[in-house]
């Protein structure tokens, strides 16, 4: 096999190329480099507003890549150890879809932990799957949502020997790792594909000690988000298969729903990220995993907080987990993790990447310093110290158990209608509910609405979630199934 030049970077190569030629513009963008939009050359510079170009032959198209994408593809394949790779420039959302989409169609049965994010139920929205839910474990004292066991997906691979595809989140938003491996190879032994949402797991493929990547699984599919842990531009992703899947159908599925005009800001962003990672990735993930381990030290001395990590390994629903992840449960400070979340945020100037019920989350990755850990450290203590109370009456549930009545598309495209809140129980659900990030839907399309699910929805609402999905941005209303379609 002919290993390629991890040092090339052929899309930065020729917009380099490209910015020294004195090219007329009379083809999009409008801007026509800057010159039409001083504002917002201002903003960005005149260095990227000169290469927010259209596609055209030196510079090749993503949407049928025959030169320099072509060769960052090939490139970014050799480095993930896939047998393919797409450029995405629709985020990980683009390519979770990508996935759902090649993998199965109206009629089929996918297997999925119900704990996904929303792009997955959307991807069943619009091709008509059925979702075949393996529910998660909890871990209640914490919160969080765990792995699928190997027992579970084993019984509901018997149950439903039809479906054609599991998917499997590695890690989840919090570092949870299934045993992703024996996953694999149960699903394959029933001629199942398997698809990999690996969006919080980049470094896994470039890091040392890490938990197993998709690809090294062998996994059919992976969408993984550059952007988070990679070091890309926010909205850049790559979309990863095995060889045991169709390239050109693959790249025709994502030409069903991706752009034709691609941000050469994007793709170059996802070429030098990924040079970037290949050359130096060991040892970046190394000073990452040492910086969030120590921070997890210090936080546990504080008292109150637990910072989690490797300690939950279980062998089964925790097979595995992602050490960079710096999450805190804060409810032994008697704080919910939105109101920690809030706190950090307005009276320290620290934007944490998620507050739910219980924890936060710091995403740690290559960008982080040890000064910016400790200045976290010290807002931790003395949040304690100030704002600290009796932890009783605090909700910690993070996911619950759906009763699925309807499939995802059935439901959102039925007859509906617009009920309060508060007269929604027992009805179906006909739109989305979440809690943004983690983008895990509390309700989906289809399910339906409990007293235990209200009651989590009116708790996150007054603790200051940030919730999104229905039509009524305030979450007063929700669209319900009209009673012909209760059943």
């Amino acid at each position: 096999m002919v290993h390629l030049n991890q040092e090339r970077a052929p899309i930065y190569e020729a917009l380099e190329a490209f910015r020294g030629e004195r090219i007329v513009p009379f083809d999009v963008p409008g801007h026509k480099r800057g010159q039409g939009n001083p504002e917002l050359t201002q903003l960005l510079g005149k260095q990227c507003m000169s290469i927010d170009v259209n596609s055209m032959k030196p510079l090749d198209n993503l949407c049928h890549p025959v030169s320099v994408i072509r060769e960052a593809e090939e490139l970014a394949a050799e480095a993930f150890g896939a047998a393919y790779a797409f450029l995405m420039v629709g985020g990980t959302t683009s390519s979770v879809q990508s996935m759902v989409l090649s993998a199965c169609k109206k009629g089929d049965k996918i297997i999925l932990p119900r704990n996904v994010h929303r792009s997955v139920i959307n991807a069943l929205v619009v091709n008509g799957a059925t979702p075949i839910y393996v529910n998660p474990d909890m871990n209640s004292s914490l919160g969080i949502a765990l792995g699928m066991k190997v027992s579970q997906v084993e019984r509901t691979i018997s149950q439903h020997p039809d479906a054609v595809a599991v998917l499997v989140n590695n890690p989840t938003y919090y570092g949870i790792c299934s045993d992703l491996k024996r996953i694999v190879e149960l699903a394959h032994g029933h001629s199942m594909k398997v698809l990999v949402d690996e969006a919080h797991g980049t470094h896994f493929y470039f890091g040392e000690d890490m938990p197993l990547s998709a690809m090294a699984a062998g996994a059919d599919m992976a969408a993984v988000s550059m952007h988070k842990s990679g070091g890309s531009l926010t909205q850049s992703s790559f979309l990863l298969t095995g060889p045991d899947m169709n390239p050109g159908y693959v790249r025709q599925i994502i030409n069903l729903t991706q752009t034709t005009s691609a941000s050469y800001l994007l793709l170059a962003s996802l070429d030098i990220s990924r040079r970037n990672l290949a050359l130096r990735g060991k040892a970046e993930f190394k000073k990452v995993t040492a910086l969030a381990e120590y921070a997890r030290g210090e936080i546990n001395g504080i008292g109150g907080y637990y910072a989690y990590t490797s300690e939950l390994v279980n062998g089964d629903s925790i097979f595995d987990f992602d050490r960079t992840k710096l999450t805190v449960n804060t409810l032994g400070i008697g704080l919910a993790g939105i109101e920690v979340y809030d706190l950090l945020r307005d009276e320290y100037d620290i934007q944490m990447e998620l507050g739910d019920m219980a924890n936060v989350l710091a995403y740690i990755s290559i960008g982080d310093r040890e000064r910016d850990a400790e200045r976290l450290i010290g807002a931790l203590e003395e949040i304690k110290r100030k704002y600290s109370k009796e932890n009783a009456d605090l909700y910690t549930q993070e996911y619950i158990e759906p009763k699925v009545a309807v499939s995802p598309q059935n439901a959102f495209y039925a007859s509906k209608e617009s009920l309060p809140l508060l007269e929604t129980k027992g009805r179906i659900c006909s739109e989305f509910v979440m809690c943004y990030p983690p983008g895990i839907p509390i309700l989906a399309p289809g399910e339906e609405i409990t007293e235990e699910i209200l009651e989590y929805i009116l708790y996150a609402r007054e603790k200051g979630c940030s919730m999104a999905g229905p039509e009524d941005a305030g979450i007063q209303r929700l669209n319900v199934l009209k009673e012909e379609w209760a059943m």
